[in-house]
C-alpha cells in the first residue's frame, strides 16, 4: 500500500515555518472590548475616589508689572466633598502692617459643586515696597486645614513671586531739569506796602484801644484820686507857709473844713465826728487829730483865741494824712 505523498489533504501536516490563525477578526474585537471595559472601570473608579478627597486649585496672578501701590489678586479654589469643611483658623490674618507686601482682605465665594462645595477664596494684597531696583518679593505659602467625617487634611498652596520695579530709574538723563535735584525755584515777590499800610492802621487802632482802656481803667481813678475832696484841700493847703497870716490861716481851715464835710456827706461837727469815724473807719486813727481840729477851728472862728506858731504845720500835716487815707480807700 503506497502512502500518500507529502503535501495531501489526508493526514498531511503543516508545512514547517507557516503559523495558522484561528477565530478571526471576532476574536480581536473581544480583546479590545476587554481592554475598552478596564480603562473604563478604571476610570470610574478613580472619579469616585476622587469625589471622596478634597482637593486645592490655584489661580495665581502675573508674578510681573507691578509698582508701589498696586493692588495683587491671588484665588484659591477649594473643591470640599460633602461632609467637609474649612478649618477657619487656616487662614491668613489680613491688616498686618509692616510688609512689603500685605495682605489686605479676603473674598469668599461659595456654590455647591456635585456632591460637595466649590469654595472660592481670593485674597487681595497691595504693594507697599518702592524699591530703587527691581526685587522680587513672595507671596507666602498657605496651608489650609480641611476637615471630614472620619480624617482632616491640610492642602497646601507653594509660594508666588511677585516683581516689583521702581517708579523712576536710579539714573536718569542728565539733561537740565533732570537731575537728581533741581535748583530752587526764586520765591515770588510781592508787594509789601498793601500790607504794611493795613499793619498801620491796625497798630494805630489798637493804641487808641489801649490808650482808652488806659485812660478808663487807670487814668479816671487816678484822677478821681488826685480830685477827692482831701486830694483838692491838700493840693492848696501845701503851699500854706508857717508864718501864714490871719486870712490865710482861716481860708485853710475853710478848705480843711470843706473837704472833711464832702467827705462825710454832711457838716461834721465835734459831737458828729463819732459818727463819721464809725461809717469810715478808715479815718479811726485820724480820731484825735480831726477832734483837735474842730476844737481849734471852733476857738478861731467863735472865740477869736490866738493859735500857736506850729498849728499851720501841723494842719498841713494833717491835710496830707487825710489825703493819704483817702488815696488808699
Amino acid at each position: 500500500m503506497n502512502s500518500p505523498p507529502p503535501g495531501s489533504a489526508s493526514g498531511a501536516s503543516p508545512p514547517r515555518g507557516r503559523r495558522w490563525r484561528t477565530g478571526g477578526a471576532g476574536s480581536a474585537a473581544t480583546a479590545w472590548g476587554r481592554r475598552a471595559a478596564a480603562c473604563g472601570l478604571a476610570l470610574l473608579l478613580a472619579g469616585v475616589a476622587a469625589q471622596g478627597v478634597p482637593r486645592l486649585e490655584a489661580d495665581e496672578p502675573r508674578a510681573f508689572g507691578y509698582q508701589v501701590g498696586d493692588r495683587v489678586q491671588r484665588a484659591l479654589v477649594l473643591h470640599l466633598p460633602e461632609g467637609w469643611s474649612l478649618d477657619e483658623a487656616s487662614l491668613p490674618r489680613p491688616g498686618a502692617r509692616g510688609q512689603p507686601l500685605e495682605l489686605r482682605r479676603i473674598e469668599r465665594a461659595a456654590q455647591r459643586e456635585g456632591g460637595g462645595t466649590r469654595l472660592r477664596l481670593t485674597l487681595h494684597y497691595q504693594v507697599f515696597l518702592a524699591p530703587t531696583t527691581v526685587r522680587t518679593l513672595e507671596m507666602p505659602p498657605l496651608r489650609l486645614a480641611v476637615a471630614g467625617p472620619a480624617r482632616a487634611e491640610e492642602l497646601r498652596a507653594e509660594a508666588w513671586p511677585v516683581t516689583v520695579a521702581p517708579l523712576v530709574p536710579e539714573e536718569v538723563s542728565p539733561r537740565t531739569g533732570l537731575g537728581e535735584l533741581r535748583p530752587d525755584r526764586e520765591p515770588p515777590r510781592l508787594d509789601p506796602a498793601p500790607l504794611q499800610r493795613r499793619l498801620q492802621l491796625w497798630g494805630a487802632l489798637a493804641v487808641l484801644c489801649g490808650a482808652a482802656l488806659a485812660f478808663i481803667h487807670l487814668g479816671l481813678p487816678w484822677w478821681a484820686r488826685r480830685h477827692r475832696p482831701f486830694g483838692r484841700a491838700w493840693a492848696q493847703l501845701r503851699r500854706l507857709a508857717p508864718e501864714a497870716d490871719d486870712a490865710q490861716w482861716r481860708a485853710a481851715c475853710r478848705q480843711l473844713h470843706a473837704a472833711l464835710d464832702a467827705t462825710a456827706g454832711e457838716v461834721v461837727f465835734e459831737h458828729t465826728l463819732e459818727r463819721f469815724v464809725a461809717a469810715r473807719p478808715a479815718y479811726a486813727p485820724l480820731r484825735d487829730e480831726l477832734r483837735r481840729f474842730l476844737q481849734l477851728s471852733q476857738r478861731e472862728f467863735f472865740a477869736a483865741a490866738p493859735r500857736e506858731p506850729g498849728d499851720a504845720r501841723w494842719l498841713v500835716g494833717l491835710a496830707q494824712r487825710c489825703r493819704d487815707t483817702e488815696l488808699a480807700t
